[in-house]
Parts: structure tokens; sequence; C-alpha cells
């Protein structure tokens, strides 16, 4: 949905060839991320009816559904003004995969599922990269929304993020606190808020400490990651690059 939108809204309605491109960028990578995710479903769970289960949540899945419902009316509907668009897409990107990633991460500290938990902390810069942009977008629109408007698009995206880890897709299923999980959401909405450059609402500290950790390393993971990525030869020494047409091939 967020994607489709992207393509039909934002494309259409932002003005700078920038963000332009960024937005063909991140549609590009959602698809990739689409990919990854069912990836993970056929090679996690092998019952057909669960499976099927889970790539119909949006409609299945009433909490999921609401995230559905929200994002038309907030992002699809044309009567909604460009400015609030940005706002709610910024609130997408950073509230609505905010208890999910969390769980995730609470995984990989417990050292299981290395295969998930790599593969959405890689989705997981993307997603962050996204919400950084939408503030950004924001910070250039000459006409904004007020405070309250702001604030009360946050306020209903927690709300919907809240009931989809307790109730939805209760975190208590993996050993999680779902009540520090409604905490780390409003403090994530806190952030997101400042970012937006309004006061915070919730006033709470991060309940999850390996979660500020796993900002404070951001940086550090992705020098990792494109280590690992360097194109063939760049390290290599001027004797290491020179052209031998003897080589065995």
């Amino acid at each position: 949905i967020v994607n489709d939108n992207l393509v039909k809204r934002f494309s259409q309605e932002v003005q700078v060839p920038e963000a332009r491109a960024f937005f063909g960028f991140q549609i590009s990578n959602a698809g990739i991320h689409s990919e990854m995710y069912s990836v993970l479903i056929e090679s996690l769970i092998k019952d057909a009816n669960e499976k099927n289960l889970i790539f119909n949540t949006i409609e299945t899945v009433p909490c999921v559904k609401k995230k559905k419902d929200w994002v038309l009316r907030r992002i699809a509907d044309d009567r909604v003004t460009f400015p609030l668009k940005v706002v709610a897409f910024a609130t997408v990107e950073g509230i609505f995969f905010a208890g999910g990633a969390a769980a995730i991460f609470w995984l990989q500290e417990k050292g299981v599922m290395p295969g998930l938990t790599l593969s959405n902390e890689l989705i997981r810069k993307g997603e962050s990269l996204y919400t950084d942009f939408a503030c950004l977008l924001f910070k250039r629109l000459v006409q904004r929304p007020s405070v309250e408007e702001i604030t009360e698009i946050i306020r209903e995206a927690v709300i919907i993020e809240q009931e989809f880890s307790t109730k939805g897709l209760p975190v208590s299923l993996i050993g999680m606190d779902c009540e520090l999980m409604t905490t780390y959401i409003e403090f994530v909405a806190d952030r997101l808020l400042q970012a937006l450059n309004c006061p915070k609402v919730f006033g709470v500290p991060n309940p999850f400490g390996f979660m500020e950790m796993k900002w404070a390393n951001d940086k550090m993971r992705f020098d990792k990651v494109v280590d690992l990525c360097r194109k063939n030869g760049v390290t290599s020494t001027s004797k290491e690059k020179v052209l031998d047409m003897n080589v065995d091939f």
C-alpha cells in the first residue's frame, strides 16, 4: 500500500527532482524487501493454510487492516493536503514498523533465528532512511501543518501500533513484555515528533536498552556491510591491478 501510494501520490505531487529520484530508489528497495519477506515466510512456515493466512493478514487480521485503512485515509485520499501526507508518510515508516523491529531485534539479542534477524536488520536501515527523508522533506515545506495536526496523526498511529504489538500479534508470544512494548512505541513517537519540530507528548524513556545500542551501532554495522559488498579490486595494490593476458581463465 505504501509503495503504491508513493507511485500514485508522492511521485506526482512532489516537485523537487531529487525527491522524486529518492522515491524511485525507495520503491525499488521496497520490492526487494517484499521479496525477502516472501522468502522468509516460505522458509519458516511449512503449513499451507498458515502461510496463506500470513500472506493475507492485511485483510484477515483486524489490527493490520486498521493500518491499511489508516494509510488510505491519511495518504491516499485526494482531499488530504500534501504537507499532511508527508507527515503521515513519516509516521508510517517511523511508527508502523517500530514494534515488529523491536521484537525481531529482541530475538537477535537472544541469539536465535540469525537469517530472520540479519535480513530485518538490513531492511530496518532502509525504513530509518525513509523516515529521515520524510522529515527532511517536511522541513523544506513552506506551508506546514500545525503542531496539533501533526500530534493527532502520530497519536492515531501509536494507538494502532500498540494494538498490533499487544493484541494482533502479541510480542508476549516470544517472551517480550507487552507493557514495555507499549512504552517503547510511545518513545519512538516522541522521537518522531521532535524530528518534525514538535514537542514530546508521552515523555517516556526507552525501555529497551538493546534498541539504544542498535541505533548507536548502526553506522558501524553499515560500514561492515559496505565492506562486505565492496567491488572487487577496490583495495588491491597497483601491482595486483596489472592486466596479465597469460593467466588461466
